[in-house]
């Protein structure tokens, strides 16, 4: 049953705090860091292979003064401060990580931005039954987080298909997940694994 309640009433410790711009992105910016890769990596002057012999004499040339053709201003030479491997992943308070996520549920509360449904059952996949109700609510060509109160296979394999479209339990979405949508739709359980996660 895939229909959404109308008005219900959300918890305000969660759902109506006070909303902190600077911690919503101190967070985000870490989410960031984190999901990056770090592999890039390219060869310092001492990593080019090649032969080290000085290309000309020091003196009497006339020309710039040099030593092997390697050094970083000749092309195909090695890189100044060449990038290497590195982690660039780091952590923040999970007070603070807690507290961005109600920030960022509030904001979309107080937009009128959270749908809320009974249920996501599905007792089939069905890509077409999901986009017809997204179109009867106006919200096709939107961006939208699904958040089902625990992973929902139906409910995923539906959704995937569809486009600007994301899908987490509620007890994994995150901060970025919500700033990234333009909607946000919880099944009712949900709102009980968030307080069981958020507190309030």
């Amino acid at each position: 049953n895939v229909e959404n309640l109308g008005e219900i009433e959300l918890p305000e410790t969660i759902f109506n705090v006070k909303i902190k711009p600077h911690l919503i992105w101190e967070v985000i910016k870490m989410y960031m860091a984190n999901n990056r890769q770090g592999t890039h990596s390219a060869k310092n002057r001492s990593e080019v292979k090649g032969s080290r012999r000085k290309i000309w004499a020091q003196k009497h040339t006339g020309r710039a003064r040099h030593g092997d053709r390697y050094a970083p201003i000749f092309v195909g030479g090695g890189q100044a401060h060449a990038v290497k491997p590195r982690d660039y992943s780091y952590s923040i308070p999970k007070k603070a990580i807690r507290l961005s996520l109600k920030m960022a549920l509030s904001d979309r509360a107080k937009e009128n931005r959270i749908i809320i449904f009974e249920n996501f059952d599905l007792k089939e996949i069905k890509t077409k039954k999901i986009y017809e109700m997204l179109k009867k609510l106006n919200l096709e060509n939107k961006k939208l987080l699904f958040v089902p109160s625990d992973y929902n296979k139906n409910l995923y394999l539906s959704v995937r298909n569809i486009e600007k479209t994301n899908i987490k339990p509620a007890m994994e979405f995150n901060t970025l997940d919500v700033v990234d949508s333009e909607y946000v739709l919880l099944e009712k359980a949900s709102i009980e694994k968030l307080i069981q996660r958020l507190g309030g």
